[in-house]
Formats: structure tokens, C-alpha cells, sequence
């Protein structure tokens, strides 16, 4: 099984997970729930997921900004093979400049961002990842982060590195080839 997990005010029907369901169809099951804005409940909800799924099946994950940041916690914790796109990998500094009402881009609707977030965000960094279970995608023309972040986190991640992109990565489904390589 692989789970996708969304970035910061996205869903489970983002762009990308529907390109990696498309890719995977007939191959390989792929969830992506839609997670709470609540960094507690959104790991909680992913820890559930991953340990009944490992009853059962191996599981990897595909982690997108914030997406990227729990798999980095999650493949840590559970010796999880993960993509990590474009992640937030600072995010506890990162969000804290999002404090306030934020959007949705689902379906628009507004939350509120507060600094009880941030700090549930530091409570599940991890200072010193399994970087042999990591693959970093980024793209430089990110517009939202600095990729230069994830390099110096995660120096010795196997990595795929583009001039341009932008935060959402341009070009993803190109890529699905050697996401499914790197998971084998």
C-alpha cells in the first residue's frame, strides 16, 4: 500500500494523488485521506492507517510539503520507505509564519492556524532521520520553500534534483517510474 499525504491546507484529492492512483491502478493500492489542519490529529489519523495496513501489507509512503515533513516522522518511526516532494522540511519555522486564518484550496473554506500547531509540529521533528529510506524530489524554482533546506536536513537522501518546477512540482507524473523503482 502506499499513502500520499497531502501538504498544508490541501486534501486527499489533490492533483498528485489522483496522478499517483492513475499510475498505481491494477498495481498497487493507494489511499489519501484527506487529514485535519491539527498536526495531532493528521498524525494520529496516519499512524492508525499505517499500523492496521501493516497487519496486512507493506506500506510506503509519498509525503508532499507538509506531506513530506509526517513522512520523514513516519517512515522514522515505522522503517518506512518514503518520496518526500518538495518538503516543508522546517515546518514548525515555516507555518509559524502562516499564523492566522488560512484557506482550504479544497474547497476554500477557512481554518484557523495558531501557534498550539507549530508546537505540535516541533514535538514530531526528528533530528536525525533514516536517510537510506528517503527519496528527496525538489524542484529549485519551489516558490514557496527554500530547496536548499531539504538538502542540508537530509544530506545523504537519495535525491532527484530540477533547475525550475515550482512548489507544486511541475512534472510529477513523470516521475511515478522511479518512485516505483525506489519503493522496490
Amino acid at each position: 500500500m502506499i499513502i500520499f499525504i497531502h501538504g498544508f491546507g490541501s486534501s486527499g484529492f489533490s492533483f498528485k494523488a489522483d496522478r499517483t492512483r492513475e499510475y498505481y491502478e491494477g498495481k498497487e493500492s493507494v489511499l489519501s485521506p484527506s487529514l485535519s489542519y491539527v498536526p495531532h490529529l493528521a498524525i494520529k489519523t496516519l499512524e492508525e492507517i499505517i499500523e492496521y495496513a501493516l497487519t496486512k501489507e507493506s506500506v510506503k509512503l509519498i509525503g508532499s510539503s507538509l506531506g513530506g515533513y509526517y513522512a520523514i516522522y513516519l517512515s522514522n518511526k515505522y522503517n518506512l520507505k518514503a518520496v518526500l516532494i518538495n518538503p516543508a522540511v522546517n515546518a514548525p519555522k515555516t507555518l509559524s509564519e502562516y499564523e492566522g486564518m488560512a484557506t482550504n484550496y479544497y474547497d476554500l473554506s477557512k481554518f484557523e492556524w495558531n501557534g498550539s500547531y507549530v508546537k505540535q509540529l516541533k514535538e514530531i521533528d526528528v533530528l536525525n532521520p533514516n536517510q537510506d529510506n528517503l527519496l528527496l524530489m525538489l524542484q529549485k524554482g519551489d516558490e514557496v520553500l527554500d530547496y536548499k533546506e531539504a538538502i542540508d536536513k537530509l544530506p545523504n537522501a537519495k535525491l532527484i534534483l530540477e533547475e525550475g518546477g515550482d512548489h507544486s512540482f511541475l512534472g510529477y507524473k513523470e516521475h511515478l517510474p522511479k518512485i516505483e523503482e525506489f519503493f522496490k
